[in-house]
């Protein structure tokens, strides 16, 4: 059962993204653990069995998540649903970004001039 893959070829590529996340994840943390590990006052062996160790019991526990029928349903599910999703095109979303940044400097204009009539109002009531 924990070698099986559950409903192959279903999901694919949502699963082994998230596998290699998993694993990029995975390994940056052992690879810390290591570096510590050999900064402090550990034999070599330890420092390098112990993370190893880690890496092959989360790998495992990665394999048989993906593979856990409620998990592998959810992630046929999600990848389903974005199939169905209408995405923009390059165009609208260069557009898009740029009245975007355009409004957001408008507003960031309106509202540094207003702070500082403000002050110049209150420097004058106060003295």
């Amino acid at each position: 059962m924990l070698t099986q893959i559950y409903k192959p070829g279903q999901a694919k590529y949502t699963r082994l993204g998230s596998g290699f996340a998993v694993a990029a994840t995975v390994t940056i943390g052992c690879w810390r653990l290591y570096d510590v590990l050999t900064g402090s006052d550990v034999s070599l062996w330890i420092a390098t069995m112990i993370p190893a160790a880690i890496l092959v019991g989360l790998s495992v526990l990665t394999y048989w998540l993906l593979n856990k029928p409620a998990v592998a349903d959810f992630l046929i599910a999600a990848e389903g649903e974005l199939k169905k999703v209408n995405w923009s095109s390059r165009k609208e979303v260069a557009v898009s970004t740029f009245v975007v940044i355009i409004v957001v400097l408008v507003m960031a204009t309106l509202l540094g001039m207003t702070d500082f009539v403000f002050q110049l109002i209150f420097q004058k009531l106060i003295g």
